[in-house]
């Protein structure tokens, strides 16, 4: 799976969010906010194939966390982007 590569990620102050940057006008509709940690996970998916494993190991290596805790995140975090369409179909 693959990350869709028309949305862009936009950090103002504290606040990550995914746009679609083709919109003339942004519509806060289809605007989703990302915490801290599926930020800087999208910033190290952008561009390549993942599956949850991939995910799983890369908050592995930037926090200090359980190989379960990791995977079962992982789970969660690429159902979300599959519900919200951020994923390429």
């Amino acid at each position: 799976m693959k990350l869709r590569a028309d949305l862009v990620l936009r950090t103002i102050g504290s606040d990550h969010m995914i746009v679609d940057p083709s919109q003339d006008m942004v519509d806060l509709s289809t605007v989703y906010t990302l915490n801290d940690s599926a930020a800087w996970l999208w910033e190290q998916l952008k561009g390549i194939e993942f599956s949850p494993t991939t995910v799983a190991n890369l908050l592995c290596e930037q926090y200090d966390v359980t190989a379960e805790k990791a995977a079962a995140d992982a789970e969660i975090l690429i159902q979300d982007f599959k519900k919200q369409g951020l994923l390429e179909k």
